[in-house]
């Protein structure tokens, strides 16, 4: 069955503005007719052949169920042997034409039956599989609305170019992955990102395509062409995971030539051995039919990618896209967890974690906090936005500034309430404080102990508090070292270019023991390579692609992630959520338990009833249904890791 059992997910060519693709349905399958066709006509035939029908009648019928149902399979077999390969699918044909030949009519249609069936199940699995993937790209739009010096109009959303200024009306989805040049909204990103809550746009901030927008319009400025846009580069990435082949795979078909090859020779010696002993002609063809088909490796050939592609698709339901079927096998085998800090372990996006009143202020924390952020309303650097938040997550009520100002590498400067208020670095010790902003327009602070980066804020020159922001450490961070830890052999290990004060914090919160600070890219190399032969690493920028490229095993942070971190990386966290790193791995290593099981099964089968056929007399029916049985019972084994219970187990 190789014609079919190494069929993959068909390339697609990746148009975001593609008709919206259905389920795939059954009838659509040419597989899944053709089998129905050979189904119907051996049904027909069989009661007309026992019902006491002539000749007439149910021999062409049968005639047609062999067609319908061989003709794909002995056309792939043809062309196989003209490229001096040995296909098992033509060992199939040949045994059931073989059977024709001494009368056994019936039972050569039966075989044709079942076989073409076991094909139609495997192409509508590979359909099903492609269609959980695929789906992503009906989320894109068909059309979107460009502006132009002289207004806007409507262009067909794969026409877009980087450069293009977009309208997004509220309501709308997205036409293309780009940044906010104008206006204010938010986000439904569940279907890209997994953010269970719509996420706010502003001027600056990044949008998806196939993204809904909420209840502002915007402008955005296109940033990708269609066809690298992130949901394209999710289906190209499964695709081509499907296109590849697991070592295991690639062991199984190097062994199945020369395994075709000695069923052939051994079919022969089956058939003339008993003729140079006296048995009769039709005796001796039938038993070396049968031999050929219960000995064929068709559930060998079948055992291994359906389980490893059926875990690829359900990762990729699940935020996690697995870029080949290696990977996948890999990810089961590692036994230990490398992990980055900055944007891995954290979100990368600091947080107010202390309000600090000067003694004699006249201020409270919450005063300081909305004195600090209406200064700091304006600017777009990531630290002035986290003091906006954290006044916003307090209620405070923010009044306008007047004459906001910016200084570059001090901090910012406005008017509050006829007070000039500032925010930035603190001044060094002998020197007066001073206000400004830094280069991005926010706060520039100084780090502090344990990694904090401390803000002064000053009213008419005179410091009325410090403000101490952190990195905020991913929620589901110290369940998912939990996880790892019970896992792998070995507890995880941090690696990071931070400093020891910052990496001690996140390791503490998160559980992790093994902490590594203060490493440039090629010491991570270094230290994953010093971890072992079988090290997963976790990161997610520029400077964590030499180790992702070196480890067993790769995951990059997709939503963060550098694109050089993302093509390094074996597979791609694309919602960010670090509790999928251990469920990928128990589902590789599900997938890797199920290749065990179905080579046992196979092998099982095969052996039994070879030996039923040479060491007594196995029935030719019951040698077809036990051998396509095998191959069915293999198929579905591995595609039981489709379900929704397979990742959470």
């Amino acid at each position: 069955m190789v014609g079919r059992v190494s069929a993959t997910l068909a390339p697609t060519p990746v148009r975001p503005a593609a008709v919206p693709r259905r389920r795939t349905r059954l009838l659509a399958l040419p597989e899944v007719r053709w089998a129905l066709a050979a189904t119907l006509l051996f049904v027909l035939a069989l009661v007309a052949d026992l019902g006491g029908g002539p000749a007439w009648l149910y021999g062409p019928l049968y005639a047609a169920a062999y067609v319908s149902g061989g003709w794909e399979p002995a056309l792939e077999g043809l062309r196989a042997l003209r490229e001096k390969t040995l296909d098992v699918d033509l060992l199939m044909i040949v045994a059931a034409i073989g059977a024709a030949s001494i009368g056994q009519v019936l039972d050569g249609a039966l075989l044709i039956v079942i076989f073409a069936t076991s094909g139609a199940l495997e192409a509508l699995a590979t359909a099903r599989t492609a269609d959980s993937v695929r789906g992503l790209l009906d989320l894109a739009p068909d059309t979107a609305t460009r502006l132009t010096d002289t207004g806007e109009e409507t262009v067909p959303a794969a026409e877009l170019a980087v450069g293009d200024v977009l309208l997004i009306r509220p309501g709308e989805r997205i036409g293309a992955d780009g940044r906010v040049l104008d206006g204010l909204s938010e986000a439904d990103q569940a279907t890209v990102t997994g953010e269970s809550m719509p996420v706010v746009k502003r001027p600056g901030d990044e949008v998806f395509a196939g993204t809904l927008n909420g209840t502002g319009a915007l402008r955005v400025r296109v940033e990708r062409d269609p066809s690298d846009s992130v949901i394209a580069r999710i289906v190209g990435l499964v695709e081509e995971a499907s296109r590849t082949k697991a070592p295991t795979q690639v062991l199984i078909e190097k062994v199945e030539q020369r395994y075709a090859v000695g069923v052939v020779v051994a079919t022969l010696a089956v058939f003339a051995v008993p003729l140079m002993f006296g048995a009769d002609l039709t005796s001796a063809l039938l038993r070396a039919m049968t031999f050929m088909i219960v000995a064929s490796p068709c559930a060998v050939v079948l055992a291994t990618m359906p389980p490893l592609l059926s875990a690829v698709a359900n990762a990729g339901r699940h935020g996690v896209l697995v870029k080949s079927a290696v990977a996948m096998e890999q990810l089961g085998a590692v036994d230990v967890v490398a992990l980055d800090k900055t944007g891995t372990l954290t979100e990368g996006t600091p947080e107010v974690v202390s309000v600090l009143p000067a003694p004699g202020s006249g201020l409270d924390e919450t005063g300081l906090l909305a004195l600090a952020a209406v200064a700091e309303y304006a600017s777009e650097h990531p630290l002035a936005r986290a003091i906006v938040a954290a006044a916003g997550e307090r209620g405070v009520r923010l009044v306008p500034a007047e004459k906001f100002a910016a200084r570059p590498g001090v901090g910012v400067e406005a008017v509050v309430e006829g007070a000039v208020v500032t925010v930035g670095r603190p001044p060094a010790p002998g020197t007066a404080p001073e206000g400004g902003v830094d280069g991005d327009g926010g706060v520039d602070g100084v780090d502090g102990e344990g990694g904090a980066t401390t803000v002064l804020v000053t009213r008419d020159g005179v410091p009325v508090g410090t403000l101490v922001l952190t990195d905020r450490l991913r929620p589901e961070a110290p369940a998912a070292v939990a996880a790892l830890t019970a896992l792998t052999t070995a507890p995880p290990v941090l690696l990071t270019g931070d400093q020891p004060g910052a990496a001690a914090r996140v390791a503490e919160a998160t559980g992790v023991t093994d902490v590594r600070a203060g490493l440039l890219p090629e010491e991570k190399v270094t230290a994953v390579k010093g971890l072992g032969t079988r090290v997963l690493f976790v990161g997610d920028g520029v400077n964590d692609a030499p180790a992702l490229a070196v480890a067993h095993a790769g995951i990059a942070m997709g939503r963060a992630g550098a694109d050089l971190a993302l093509e390094t990386a074996d597979a791609v966290l694309v919602r960010d959520d670090l509790t999928a790193v251990p469920a990928a791995i128990r589902l590789s290593r599900t997938a890797r338990r199920l290749v065990r099981q179905n080579l046992i099964i196979a092998g099982t089968f095969i052996t039994a009833l070879v030996l039923w056929d040479l060491l007594g007399h196995l029935p030719l029916p019951l040698g077809v249904a036990g051998h396509e049985g095998s191959t069915v019972l293999v198929g579905l084994n591995g595609l039981r890791l489709l379900r929704e219970s397979a990742w959470r187990v």
